[in-house]
């Protein structure tokens, strides 16, 4: 993927300044490190940071078509390109490269927006209609690929992080109060709010187009679980699915791996990316090499499963081991490159693996990510199945004992384990007309970091609250949907794009320049999952029926059937190690603290007081407490207050 940004006037102005673009362009440069490209004309300016896949030496932007009425900067990939150039070329389109990039402007020029229907990728792009003094800025259906804009003195810039909006020399990068409120309940802010006061995401499946002064945003794509069948397939009917679903992945990897460079993978000894990994093993013909990251500390480690994935694959396999020290030291890297707070500290590890594939000169990884949401793979999903169950018959004993087969371990924590599990999944049990009910523990323990925001910044919140706005937002016919549907819905709609694809996916990986491609979202499968029968996603307590037996065949045993463990990074423990960082004690000094205006310091300085003394922040909710008001300090340092961190861009010479 690349880098991109720039503006479009709403009224008559002077043209934008070629060194602004630069500048921007070169805020972006960790996104494309190979090469710029610039267009630019009364109206509009179109920046391009590149990262070179395709049409390695053929392939600069932006790129437009026959007559140079249209011009592109592009994000991305369209994984179907090949296909739909040769229709394009049938129908007398003439090329003039090699890229899929080059398909989107013949492709609009047939069919406008409705372009965005025959497209198979990821990718966040651009496009400025000359004649028809039209910008056209469009993202993929499920948010693989970022695209953010701004309005300031009369233009819509729009650029791929919020970072290059800093450039611009009457823009603030203030914080949202709402947009915090959000993050700090959903883990993620809810398109088009962002944690940045006057910055917009716009939203997965969406496109918006600027023409004659004005702005419009239209949906052209979303999840819906409306035609999901419901019955309990037999025999012969599974077997249909299974083949069907192999065959599906099969095809999404194969065109995954479509590159002018080699193509490498994520191992993290799970079932998702092991899958992946052996697919792509198998069409590459050669030995694929693989990326593994593993942890000093043996309670996050899975290291002896990816080596056993690796093995059984026959994979060339190369692996990072992630101390407590690293995590914290490379946080405020983190947060510059994530540009929003964080409620876990697991993107840190995963910035230093990114490094270790460009070490290795490698700029494309299939990744693992999306499997769980499509396919039911999170505890998220058997607690909210459990509950349910518990919520018909409240005072039963056997009931929540349950939960302990989804945490075997309780067995070998303290006496008073078991006690606790029921006791923190009994909250709010009854209430499961609640349309997010199978959130609502989730929810709950994040809200509860909202209890160390100042008074002030609670006054500014007034009587918002984020998980009614959310409500308020769901689709027409949810109810009505099963309740692992409506699980699934809300877990993809508020975590997989604006955390799991963000935070933890496209910015960790292209802070070093390297393009993740996951094939569990080819947006085929997602549409053929969410018509799945519920039982074959989650059997009973089994999670990912359908996937494990499609799995079977070409994994070990061991990796099929070992329970799933989500992956974490240290985080509490991370930040007042052995040898805490250089910003963390002035960052939460009283003064620094009041001085900002977003936390109680008496409450914040209670709760590093109790980590300092060695009392270990064990508790999730405190977790999450301690590493949000961290990475909203550190946030408002690199962007509020633009003081020092990771340097900032400066205007670069493309290379010879």
């Amino acid at each position: 993927m690349c880098g991109i940004c720039g503006g479009v006037h709403l009224q008559e102005r002077p043209a934008i300044e070629e060194e602004l673009l630069r500048r921007m362009t070169a805020a972006l440069r960790h996104r494309g490190p190979e090469e710029t490209g610039f267009y630019r004309d009364a109206n509009a300016g179109l920046g391009h940071a590149r990262l070179s896949i395709l049409d390695l030496q053929g392939g600069r932007q932006p790129i437009h078509n026959e007559d140079q009425s249209l011009w592109v900067a592009y994000n991305g990939e369209v994984f179907n390109f090949p296909e739909l150039r040769a229709d394009l070329e049938a129908r007398g389109h003439r090329f003039y490269t090699h890229t899929d990039t080059e398909v989107l402007v013949h492709l609009y020029e047939d069919r406008g927006e409705r372009c965005l229907e025959a497209l198979n990728g990821q990718f966040a792009f651009a496009l400025w209609d000359r004649k028809q003094r039209r910008l056209f800025l469009a993202r993929d259906r499920l948010g693989i690929a970022p695209l953010y804009y701004t309005l300031l003195d009369q233009t819509l810039w729009f650029a791929s992080e919020a970072k290059a909006f800093l450039e611009l020399e009457r823009f603030q990068a203030g914080l949202d109060p709402l947009g915090l409120e959000q993050l700090f309940t959903f883990w993620a802010t809810l398109p088009p709010r962002t944690v940045f006061r006057d910055v917009r995401e716009l939203p997965p499946g969406h496109w918006l187009e600027v023409r004659g002064g004005r702005l419009r945003v239209q949906r052209y794509w979303g999840v819906d679980f409306s035609g999901a069948d419901r019955g309990r397939p037999d025999a012969r009917r599974e077997q249909a699915y299974a083949q069907t679903l192999f065959d599906l992945l099969q095809d999404s990897v194969r065109i995954r791996l479509r590159a002018d460079v080699p193509v490498a993978s994520f191992l993290s000894g799970g079932l998702d990316s092991s899958l992946v990994s052996a697919l792509a093993q198998k069409r590459t013909g050669g030995k694929l090499k693989t990326f593994s990251v593993r942890f000093q500390d043996p309670a996050y480690d899975e290291g002896p499963h990816q080596l056993e994935a690796a093995r059984a694959l026959g994979t060339e396999h190369a692996e990072i081991t992630c101390t407590y020290d690293q995590v914290s030291h490379i946080l405020p890297e983190v947060v510059w490159h994530a540009e929003k707070p964080l409620v876990r500290t697991a993107p840190a590890p995963l910035y230093l693996l990114a490094r270790l594939v460009r070490d290795h000169g490698i700029k494309v990884v299939l990744t693992g990510e999306g499997s769980d949401e499509i396919l039911g793979g999170y505890d998220l999903f058997r607690e909210m199945k459990i509950r349910r169950f518990w919520a018909r018959r409240p005072d039963s004993a056997f009931r929540p004992k349950l939960l302990q087969r989804l945490y075997p371990a309780v067995s070998g924590w303290p006496r008073q384990a078991p006690a606790y599990l029921e006791a923190f999944y009994r909250q709010r049990l009854a209430d499961t007309a609640l349309p997010y009910y199978s959130h609502l523990p989730r929810w709950d323990t994040t809200a509860w970091s909202q209890r160390f925001f100042s008074a002030e910044w609670r006054r500014s919140l007034g009587a918002y609250d984020a998980r009614e706005d959310y409500a308020a937002s769901l689709p027409p016919g949810f109810a009505e949907w099963d309740d692992l549907a409506q699980a699934q819905y809300i877990e993809i709609d508020t975590l997989l794009s604006g955390n799991l694809l963000c935070s933890q996916g496209d910015r960790m990986v292209m802070a070093h320049g390297v393009e993740s491609r996951p094939p569990f979202l080819d947006h085929r499968l997602v549409e053929w999952c969410s018509r799945l029968p519920p039982s074959l996603k989650l059997r009973g307590l089994r999670e990912k029926y359908l996937l494990k037996r499609v799995a079977r065949p070409l994994l070990p045993p061991g990796i099929v059937g070992r329970p799933k463990q989500a992956y974490r990074a240290p985080d509490s423990a991370s930040l007042f190690g052995s040898t805490p960082p250089e910003y963390l004690e002035p960052l939460l000094s009283r003064d620094s603290l009041a001085q900002r205006g977003y936390f109680d310091a008496t409450a914040v300085g209670q709760l590093v007081q109790k980590s300092r003394a060695g009392r270990s922040v064990t508790s999730a909710r405190e977790n999450i407490a301690l590493v949000g008001i961290v990475t909203t300090l550190l946030l408002d340092d690199l962007f509020v207050r633009r003081r020092s961190g990771p340097a900032r861009a400066s205007v670069l010479p493309d290379p010879a």
